[in-house]
């Protein structure tokens, strides 16, 4: 009887292992680590607070859900997202990656502070979202370039391409088009500024502060089109409405009359 019981208290106490070991297996890829994308260029120092310690960044640093990814004076970073997605994120910058679930096209996207360019893939997905938001309000694209400021409790946001939905925490909202700006202040309930066009300086000064290529102040190659090929298509779609056009030679960049270099050869 002895050898019975001990036979069947083993043998209960196997099925018992069998039965746990399935169970810990599939809830271990819900603990695992969600990736977002990774930093694809930086200009030091960058770092990424995970987990309660901090990261020193360099290129191929794995950027995960919740990172949080600060930049310091004279510093910038580019990272590309899982999605194709691209951010540059200026210096003295401070954004949290809260969400980016790729194949859901769901993106979620603080900045505490400072300055963000974000390039998104065009949202097809039903559910799909991607939206930087900071204390004052949220910036919400459908395929856009866009270029977000958090500075002295005021959101700033500059369309380079595309639309985008700015609106305040009351949900008062407006719509942003390429080449135009608007601005919302923290506790505001009124909403944002209307959309108004945006200075080439700005445009210019917008691109730059993002670019990672650019770490002397001079502009550099930006995310695809690099900073004068957005800027560019910008002032081109600006230049419809206000009878200018935007070329670069070797002298720099101008801005000519109505019908560009066709109609002004000697500007070009």
């Amino acid at each position: 009887m002895k050898m019975k019981s001990r036979f069947a208290f083993g043998l209960a106490l196997l099925l018992s292992l069998l039965v746990a070991i399935p169970t810990e297996v599939a809830a271990a890829p819900q603990s695992a680590v969600q990736r977002a994308g990774e930093v694809s260029r930086v200009i030091p120092a960058v770092n990424i607070a995970r987990s309660g310690k901090t990261i020193t960044a360099s290129a191929k640093t794995s950027v995960d859900w919740l990172d949080l990814v600060s930049t310091q004076v004279n510093a910038r970073a580019r990272i590309a997202l899982d999605d194709g997605s691209v951010l540059s994120v200026g210096s003295e910058s401070s954004m949290k990656v809260v969400k980016h679930d790729a194949a859901a096209q769901q993106t979620e996207l603080e900045l505490t502070y400072g300055k963000l360019r974000t390039q998104a893939q065009k949202i097809a997905k039903p559910d799909g979202k991607f939206e930087v938001r900071t204390p004052a309000g949220v910036a919400g694209v459908v395929g856009t370039d866009f270029f977000v400021e958090y500075v002295d409790n005021t959101m700033k946001v500059i369309a380079f391409e595309g639309l985008v939905k700015v609106c305040n925490l009351s949900g008062v909202c407006v719509l942003v088009k390429a080449g135009q700006m608007t601005s919302v202040r923290s506790g505001d309930n009124s909403g944002p500024l209307p959309p108004q066009p945006a200075t080439l300086d700005l445009l210019v000064a917008s691109s730059k502060d993002t670019d990672p290529g650019a770490p002397s102040g001079m502009p550099g190659v930006g995310p695809h089109l690099g900073v004068w090929g957005t800027v560019g298509i910008v002032a081109g779609a600006v230049g419809v409405g206000l009878g200018v056009g935007l070329t670069r030679g070797g002298g720099g960049t101008r801005v000519v009359g109505k019908g560009g270099c066709q109609n002004n050869p000697a500007a070009c």
